[in-house]
């Protein structure tokens, strides 16, 4: 362990099982054509619909310049679809595709083989004593940051169909 971590013991398993996990991530997902990232900002319209870009921007907690080339690439990729707002014709609307509904799926597979691979040896009361002790730690961390995003469950999501 790096000198400066053996203050945060546990701080450093957390940072490096959560770069291990995109890592995963990203290599479960190179068959959907997706980039890391990208599948969250996708599961967020395929669950609520048309957003405005702005929403979106600050739902995924990047910095807009990068939310921006994600949603140019999926416009290319023919994923989604931007528009004016006609509420608000300075506001730009964001909607997943038709096209993008088989990539719902596929992610929803990517996203299911990524927590059997990440969970593996781990029982059914283990996976929930975790999932129970990682909410902890959310919740402590959003007590110290600033406009924490909101809980969300999109791999429940994509499985339930919502």
């Amino acid at each position: 362990m790096p000198g400066a971590a053996c203050g945060g013991p546990l701080s450093h398993a957390l940072s490096r099982v959560a770069r291990l996990h995109r890592i995963a991530a990203g290599k479960l997902l190179r068959r959907t054509g997706l980039y890391p990232g990208q599948e969250l900002l996708m599961m967020r319209l395929w669950s609520a619909g048309s957003a405005r870009q702005s929403e979106l921007i600050k739902s995924m907690d990047l910095d807009p310049s990068t939310v921006t080339k994600m949603l140019q690439r999926l416009d290319h990729a023919g994923y989604v679809k931007r528009s004016a707002d006609p509420d608000d014709r300075r506001a730009v609307l964001v909607e997943a595709t038709q096209e993008s509904c088989a990539l719902r799926w596929e992610v929803g597979d990517a996203w299911a083989d990524l927590e059997e691979h990440t969970f593996a040896g781990l029982d059914g009361a283990e996976r929930t004593e975790l999932a129970r002790l990682l909410a902890k730690v959310e919740e402590n961390l959003c007590k110290e940051t600033e406009g924490c995003p909101e809980r969300r469950t999109e791999g429940r999501l994509l499985r339930d169909g919502a």
